[in-house]
């Protein structure tokens, strides 16, 4: 399991994201591929993404969202809600996303200095939650 320390550095995409926008007269879409960047950070109010093509003018382009906490929070438990009933995902994608769930689990329950918090202990809840997270 690699869990990595959170930094301001951007790093390569390892796969690929496509972004839409739609407003009532336009739509923007976008594709970051593995020659693009993204950094993910969070600050007292919640998560940070960005995606980052370098290039010409015409090509260049970013993209910046900010989850507070409880609504990353939702989406977190509608991502395992969708997962635990997607037999398409494959064996390499699922353990790639348990190790990635099993790192932001450890780094929630645990201090600054590196010591369990008080309350790691799962409630029933939490661990059926993170039990769909994994699967």
């Amino acid at each position: 399991m690699q869990c990595r320390k959170g930094s301001a550095v951007t790093k390569p995409v390892p796969d690929k994201a496509e972004v839409t926008v739609e407003y009532p007269d336009k739509v923007y879409m976008g594709t970051f591929e593995r020659t693009a960047r993204f950094d993910a950070h969070v600050d007292e109010a919640g998560v940070s993404i960005a995606l980052h093509r370098a290039g010409a003018a015409d090509t260049r382009k970013s993209v910046h969202i900010h989850l507070h906490w409880a609504l990353f929070a939702e989406i977190l438990r509608d991502m395992a809600k969708a997962v635990a009933s997607a037999p398409e995902i494959d064996a390499t994608r699922r353990a790639d996303l348990c190790d990635a769930t099993k790192c932001l689990y450890r780094a929630l329950a645990t201090t600054a200095e590196g010591e369990p918090k008080d309350s790691t202990e799962l409630t029933s809840d939490q661990a059926v939650r993170l039990m769909h997270i994994m699967e």
